[in-house]
């Protein structure tokens, strides 16, 4: 499942192709990614004709704002937002044109005015896309409305961020990639985060020293810019690309996922995997405690 730096590195890019253009064509393949709609025509009728005048991130979302209808109302089937949520193997790919081909699993395509097309893409249909108001989206999607704080976006001190930890008492890989505490890390991140703040995944988030949470705060940080520069991690499957139809290159820098009997880049010992709630968690024995 993309995680926040993917999303991240898609919400630059439409910021930068599709903000200001209006869309003049909407169809529609099947109702699956349009789910909360028992017939295409809403949909369609909600975003034909509508100005893309921002995209903006929550969590891992994406808010595709839209000019507003004189005198619409939501129940009319218009709101002032174009929600995506990629799923585990969603794609936005912008296409010059009609004539482009069109990859198999394209569910929705958006064509514009100015020319090109947006098309969203998934193979196995966990995603989804929906328009609503910015009022209704946390009714709509209600985890939206307990987020934890955005660490690419959100300024904290490491102190403030310390005594989060401190009230939590829960293991640190797992309070890591719990939506309500932060946004958007999952599992990936959440391991390279830890060895390059050199804890263990099962460490108590109350065990931690004065330095080992400024470690911690640091490497979380930093772990995500660094990602976002290298525009997000594609694995194997190269279910992740980025809206330009390229897989990002952020897992050539990977330190312990994916990387297990290799060699640590940082000590040599052999990367070892455990199982942990059902996922895979990577991680170097000897430089983390």
């Amino acid at each position: 499942m993309p995680e926040l730096p993917e999303v991240e590195t898609i919400r630059r890019d439409l910021d930068k192709e599709v903000v200001g253009k209006r869309i003049k064509g909407v169809d529609v393949n099947g109702l699956r990614s349009i789910r909360r709609y028992k017939t295409k025509k809403p949909f369609i009728t909600a975003l034909d004709g509508r100005k893309i005048t921002a995209v903006q991130r929550k969590g891992k979302y994406l808010l595709v704002r839209l000019d507003k209808v004189q005198g619409a109302t939501d129940g009319n089937g218009h709101g002032d937002v174009l929600v995506v949520h990629l799923g585990m193997s969603g794609q936005l790919l912008r296409a010059k044109g009609p004539k482009e081909p069109m990859l198999k699993h394209t569910h929705v395509v958006l064509t514009f005015t100015q020319g090109g097309q947006l098309r969203y893409v998934d193979p196995r249909t966990f995603g989804e896309l929906f328009v609503t108001t910015m009022d209704e989206l946390e009714h709509q999607v209600p985890e939206l409305a307990h987020l934890g704080f955005d660490p690419l976006e959100d300024v904290m001190s490491w102190t403030d961020f310390g005594e989060m930890l401190q009230t939590k008492q829960t293991k640190l890989k797992a309070l890591l990639m719990d939506q309500k505490f932060v946004a958007g890390i999952g599992n990936i991140y959440s391991d390279e985060i830890l060895f390059n703040a050199g804890l263990r995944y099962d460490r108590s988030s109350d065990s931690l020293t004065s330095q080992e949470v400024r470690r911690l705060y640091r490497a979380m940080i930093e772990t995500l810019q660094e990602a976002v520069k290298h525009r997000g991690s594609s694995l194997a499957d190269e279910q992740y690309k980025d809206l330009f139809g390229e897989v990002g290159d952020f897992q050539s820098q990977h330190k312990v996922y994916d990387r297990e009997g290799e060699a640590c880049r940082r000590c040599r010992s052999p990367i070892v995997r455990v199982k942990l709630g059902g996922r895979s968690t990577f991680l170097c024995e000897q430089c983390q405690v």
